[in-house]
C-alpha cells in the first residue's frame, strides 16, 4: 500500500522544481530563501516548500511552509506575490498556486528526504484511506509532517518510534531513537475518540470504515458481514450468523420465486409473473391469486382447503356442512356433511340394489369401477368401486402413496374422493397407504417458496435442534446429539448439551485465549484486543503489540503528543517539558522541541543560537540561517559574492500597498436598506408607545379631577358597547349635588350683602335726577350680547368662587378682554343646558332693571337664580315656595354661616344629575 503511494507522490513532483532540486544539490548558484517577514540571500541544497518566479524578475525565491498574503514582508517577496506572472513549482507533498493569501503546507502525510535540513528529491508518503500492514523500507536524512498526522516508524532495534514533528536531521535524534529502517504507520489525531483498528481517521477529523465495517470509529460490522474482518455473508444467503463474533454459517437462504413477489398465497409464481394455486384454490375477492378456496371446497380449522363431501357441490367453511346438493341428492339429516342419492326404481317400483341402477322397465349392472351409480359408464359413479376415488366426476385409482392418479390430489378413504394437500405443500403422500389410512396421516413432500419442510410438515423456519441443509435448502435436519443448535452442519454447534461451551463450531469445556464465555458460546474478542471481557473494542484486558496502550478498555497505537510508551508499567508517560514529543523520560531523549527558541541537538533541546536577525522556522525545527550559508564579505569562502538585490531587506512601502475597493453587492445593499428600515420601525414604534402612554396618564388624570373614571364598571362598558354599536356619541350632562346648592346660594347672598352695604346711599341719593339714564343704559348693556365682542358693564361685585381651568365655572371675572368675558359668558349654565345637556352658544338675556333702588335686594333674590341652583324640593313634602328675604334676614342667615366651619366645594358638585331624555337608540340607557 505504501509503495504505491510513494509511487505515486514521485510523479507529484513538476519538472521545474526537479531541475531547480538538482542545480540547488550542487550548490553552485546563490538562492533566496524565504519565510513570511523574512528573506535571505546565499546558498541552500534545502528543496521543501515550493519555487516563486516571475517574468522579469531578478531571482526566483524558494517559499519555506508558511502563509504569505499581499502584506508579507519583505519587498522582494511582496513584489513577487503580487505579480500578474507569478508561478509557483511545488515539492512533492506540497498543492497551492499564486492566488494570495497562499497557504503553503505539506498535505496529509510525511515527505522523506535523503539528507538533512530537508535536502534533496523528496518521497511523499499521503495518509491511506484504508488500513494496510505493508511497511516501506527507508532511509531518512530528514523528516517533514503535516499538521495533525504522527507517523510510526522501527528502530534498529524494531522498536516502533512515534514521530509528530519535523524531524530536520535524524542524526540529532535520541540514540534510542536511530537507525529508522522501516514506516510501519501513517495516522491522523484529528479523529475523537479515535478510530478503531480498521478505520482510517481523515485530515477531517472523522474515521472512513472499509468496505463491511460500521459504526463512528468503524468498530463493528456491518449486517451481512461477519467475523474480524467483516467479510460477506455467502451470495446466496439471506440471513447469516454476522458481525464479529459469527461465525458466517448462513441460518436462512435467499427466497427465490417468492408467491408474494407476484402477489400470490398458497401457489407458485410462473416467469411471466402469473401465479399456479395449489388444488382447491383460487383468487381472492380482493384480487390476491390463491387466496380463498374454490367452488366445491371449504377452509377447515387448519387453514386448508378441503373437498366437500358426496353430492355437495357447496359446503361451508369450518365445519364442511353442505349447503347445495348435487340434482337427485338429498342431504343427509344424520351427517349434514354428506348428500346421498335417492334409490333408483324401475317404471314398476322396483328398487334397484347396489351396484345396479334403473333404465326405466329393469335394473342394469353399472360400470365394474362404481359401487354406486346412476347410468352405465364410469362417469355416472355415485361411489367408486373398491381401490377407486372420484376425481372430477371419474373414478382414478391411486398410486402406492395413495397419490391420486394424474393429479397431485390423495386419496381420501372416507370420502372415496380425492382431496388436497396441506396449504403450503406443492406436493405430498401417505407414508404407507392402504384401506385403513386416513387423510391426517399425509405428509408433504414440497413446499411453497420460503418455507421449510420439518416432520412432514411446511414450516417458517426450522425448529431447535435442527438445521437447515445447505443440499436442498428445503429440508430440517436434525443436529448432532452433542449440539443443542448447530448451522451448515449437524456437527457445527452453536450452542452445546451437557453444560459444555461452543467455540468455532466444537464443544469445548473452556474457552481458548482471546475469546471470552457467554450465553454457552466462547465468543473471540474484538480485533483491537489481545484479550477482553466482552465483545466490544471498549472492553479489552491487555493489547497485541500493534496497538499497545490500554486507555479506559481500549487499546490505541500510541500515547497523546507530549507523552511516550512505558515497556515496563505498559502505560504512558509525560515527556520533559523541553519537548514536545520524546521517546523515552528525561530531557535527552526529545524527538521535538516545545520552545521556539530551541533546536535539537542529540536528543536534548539547546538554544537556537541563530545567525543574524533569523529565528527558528515554525513547523520545521531550524533556524533560517542554517538553511542557507551565506559567505562572509571579506572573501575568505570559495563562493562567490553575492548579487546584490533590491528590497531583500527593506519592508514593503505604504506605495506599494493596494487597497482593493469592491463595490458592494446588490443583496448587501439591500440587506443594509432593510437594516435601516427596521431601526426606524422600531424607533416609530417606540416613540409611539410613549406617546400614547402620556396620553393614557393624561387622560387618567383628567377623568380623576372629574370623577369620570367608570371604566371599572359594568354599566359603563355596556353602554359604551352600545353606543359603539348604534352610533350615538355621549354627551356631557351636569349636575349639582342638592346638598351643595345651599351653599352655593347662601355664599351669594352673603356677598352681595357686603356689596349692598358698601354703596355709598347718600351718593345715589344726590344722584336721584340720573336714575332714568342709568336704567336706560344697563336696558340697553343686557341687550348687546348679540354684537361680537360687547358684553355687559363688569360687575362691581366680586366673584363667588374661582374655578380655574373648569369650563362650566361660575366665575365672573370683572377684567380682560370684552371678547373672553363674551366667551366666558356662553360658558355659564343656564335653563338650555339642562334640557339639552350642552354648553349655552349664546349669552343668557336678563330682565331690564327699572329700579335702581331695588337693584341689590331683587338681583339676589331667590327668584333670580337660575333654577338649577335650586336644590330639588324633598320627596312627599309638596311644592316649596320661596318668598323673598328681607336684608335683615339675610344678615342673620350670612352671620350664622361665619361662625360654623366651612368646607371647601368639591370639585364638580355644580354638576347636573343626568336624565333620560328619551331621544337615544341606545337600548342599553333605557
Amino acid at each position: 500500500m505504501l509503495s504505491s503511494i510513494l509511487t505515486t507522490s514521485l510523479l507529484f513532483a513538476g519538472a521545474a522544481f526537479a531541475a531547480q532540486a538538482s542545480s540547488a544539490s550542487s550548490s553552485s548558484s546563490p538562492t533566496v530563501v524565504c519565510v513570511a517577514g523574512q528573506c535571505l540571500e546565499g546558498y541552500t541544497n534545502t528543496t521543501i516548500g515550493a519555487t516563486l518566479s516571475a517574468s522579469g524578475a531578478a531571482t526566483s525565491l524558494l517559499l519555506l511552509p508558511g502563509q504569505y498574503t499581499s502584506t508579507t514582508d519583505p519587498a522582494l517577496l511582496h513584489n513577487l506575490l503580487t505579480s500578474s506572472s507569478a508561478s509557483l513549482a511545488l515539492s512533492p507533498g506540497f498543492e497551492g498556486n499564486t492566488s494570495l493569501p497562499l497557504n503553503l503546507a505539506l498535505q496529509p502525510g510525511v515527505a522523506i528526504y535523503p539528507q538533512a535540513s530537508y535536502s534533496g528529491q523528496a518521497t511523499f508518503a499521503e495518509l491511506p484511506s484504508k488500513p494496510s500492514n505493508s511497511t516501506l523500507k527507508i532511509s531518512p536524512g530528514s523528516l517533514a509532517l503535516a499538521s495533525n498526522v504522527w507517523v510510526a516508524i522501527s528502530d534498529s532495534s524494531n522498536d516502533r518510534v512515534i514521530f509528530w514533528d519535523s524531524v530536520p536531521d535524524v542524526s540529532q535524534l535520541p540514540s534510542g531513537a536511530s537507525g529508522l529502517s522501516q514506516l510501519l504507520d501513517i495516522q491522523s489525531s484529528a479523529c475523537s475518540p479515535p478510530c478503531a483498528g480498521a478505520g482510517v481517521c481523515s485530515a477531517s477529523g472523522t474515521c472512513v470504515c472499509p468496505t463491511g465495517f460500521n459504526g463512528t470509529s468503524c468498530e463493528t460490522c456491518a449486517p451481512g458481514f461477519f467475523g474480524p474482518s467483516c467479510q460477506a455473508c455467502p451470495a446466496d444467503c439471506a440471513t447469516c450468523d454476522d458481525r464479529m463474533t459469527g461465525s458466517g454459517r448462513c441460518l436462512q437462504p435467499v427466497i427465490k420465486n417468492a408467491p408474494s413477489t407476484c402477489n400470490c398465497l398458497n401457489g407458485v409464481c410462473n416467469s411471466d409473473g402469473s401465479c399456479t394455486c395449489n388444488a382447491g384454490w383460487t383468487a381472492g375477492t380482493n384480487g390476491t391469486a390463491c387466496a380463498k378456496c374454490a367452488a366445491g371446497f371449504f377452509l377447515n380449522s387448519d387453514g386448508n382447503c378441503e373437498v366437500c363431501g358426496l353430492g355437495c357441490t357447496q359446503c361451508a367453511d369450518g365445519n364442511g356442512q353442505c349447503i347445495t346438493c348435487k340434482a337427485g341428492f338429498t342431504q343427509n339429516a344424520n351427517d349434514q356433511t354428506q348428500c346421498f342419492a335417492a334409490q333408483s326404481t324401475t317404471s314398476t317400483g322396483t328398487v334397484c340394489p347396489d351396484g345396479s341402477f334403473s333404465n326405466g322397465t329393469s335394473c342394469q349392472p353399472c360400470s365394474p369401477l362404481c359401487q354406486t351409480c346412476s347410468g352405465p359408464t364410469s362417469s355416472d359413479c355415485i361411489i367408486c368401486g373398491a381401490g377407486k376415488y372420484t376425481l372430477n366426476g371419474n373414478c382414478v385409482g391411486a398410486s402406492g402413496n395413495g397419490v391420486c392418479d394424474g393429479s397431485s390430489l390423495v386419496a381420501d378413504n372416507n370420502k372415496h374422493e380425492c382431496d388436497t394437500c396441506p396449504s403450503k405443500c406443492t406436493t405430498c403422500q401417505y407414508p404407507s397407504f392402504n384401506v385403513a389410512s386416513t387423510i391426517d396421516q399425509v405428509q408433504c413432500t414440497g413446499c411453497l417458496p420460503g418455507f421449510v419442510l420439518s416432520q412432514g410438515k411446511c414450516v417458517e423456519s426450522c425448529p431447535t435442534g435442527t438445521f437447515l441443509d445447505p443440499k436442498d435448502n428445503v429440508t430440517c435436519t436434525a443436529c448432532d446429539s452433542s449440539c443443542s443448535t448447530c448451522a451448515g452442519s449437524s456437527t457445527f454447534c452453536l450452542t452445546c448439551a451437557n453444560n459444555q461451551l461452543a467455540s468455532g463450531g466444537k464443544c469445548v469445556a473452556s474457552c481458548p485465549s482471546n475469546t471470552f464465555s457467554s450465553s454457552g458460546q466462547c465468543i473471540t474478542c474484538h480485533p483491537d484486543c489481545a484479550t477482553c471481557s466482552g465483545s466490544a473494542f471498549n472492553q479489552c484486558s491487555s493489547c497485541p503489540a500493534d496497538r499497545p496502550v490500554l486507555t479506559n478498555g481500549r487499546c490505541l497505537p500510541t500515547c497523546s503528543q507530549g507523552q511516550f510508551f512505558d515497556k515496563t508499567s505498559s502505560t504512558c508517560q509525560s515527556c520533559d517539558a523541553s519537548c514536545s514529543s520524546c521517546s523515552g523520560a528525561g530531557p535527552s531523549n526529545c524527538l521535538a522541541c516545545s520552545s521556539s527558541s530551541q533546536v535539537l541537538r542529540g536528543g536534548t533541546c539547546v538554544s537556537a543560537s541563530c545567525n543574524g536577525t533569523s529565528s527558528v522556522i515554525s513547523g520545521l525545527g531550524i533556524c533560517l540561517s542554517d538553511l542557507v550559508f551565506v559567505p562572509p564579505p571579506s572573501g575568505t569562502s570559495s563562493k562567490s559574492p553575492l548579487p546584490s538585490l533590491t528590497g531583500i531587506d527593506s519592508p514593503i512601502s505604504n506605495s506599494n500597498t493596494t487597497v482593493v475597493k469592491r463595490s458592494l453587492q446588490w443583496w448587501e445593499i439591500l440587506l443594509m436598506a432593510l437594516g435601516c428600515a427596521f431601526i426606524f420601525v422600531c424607533f416609530l414604534m417606540c416613540w409611539r408607545r410613549r406617546m400614547r402612554k402620556r396620553r393614557a396618564a393624561a387622560t387618567a388624570t383628567f377623568a380623576a379631577a372629574k370623577n369620570l373614571d367608570h371604566s371599572k364598571s359594568w354599566r359603563y362598558r355596556l353602554v359604551r358597547f352600545g353606543e359603539r354599536l348604534f352610533g350615538h356619541k355621549k354627551s356631557q350632562r351636569w349636575m349639582v349635588p342638592p346638598e351643595h346648592a345651599e351653599d352655593i346660594r347662601m355664599e351669594k347672598l352673603r356677598a352681595a350683602e357686603e356689596a349692598r352695604y358698601g354703596h355709598d346711599v347718600e351718593k345715589l341719593r344726590r344722584e336721584s335726577s340720573m336714575r332714568t339714564d342709568r336704567d336706560l343704559e344697563k336696558l340697553i348693556g343686557a341687550y348687546e350680547y348679540s354684537r361680537a365682542g360687547s358684553s355687559r358693564a363688569p360687575s362691581p361685585l366680586p366673584s363667588l368662587r374661582d374655578y380655574d381651568g373648569d369650563r362650566h365655572s361660575h366665575k365672573a371675572s370683572s377684567h380682560g378682554s370684552p371678547r373672553a368675558r363674551v366667551a366666558n359668558d356662553l360658558a355659564q349654565e343656564s335653563l338650555y343646558s339642562q334640557v339639552t345637556g350642552q354648553p349655552r352658544r349664546a349669552p343668557e338675556p336678563r330682565q331690564p332693571v327699572r329700579n335702581a333702588a331695588d337693584l341689590l335686594p331683587s338681583r339676589f333674590s331667590n327668584t333670580t337664580y337660575s333654577s338649577w341652583l335650586t336644590p330639588d324640593p324633598t320627596p312627599g313634602t309638596g311644592p316649596q315656595v320661596h318668598a323673598a328675604p328681607t336684608p335683615a334676614q339675610e344678615y342673620a342667615r350670612s352671620v350664622t354661616q361665619l361662625v360654623q366651619p366651612e368646607s371647601p366645594p368639591q370639585r364638580g358638585a355644580y354638576w347636573l344629575q343626568p336624565a333620560n331624555t328619551g331621544g337615544s337608540r341606545n337600548p342599553f340607557l333605557r
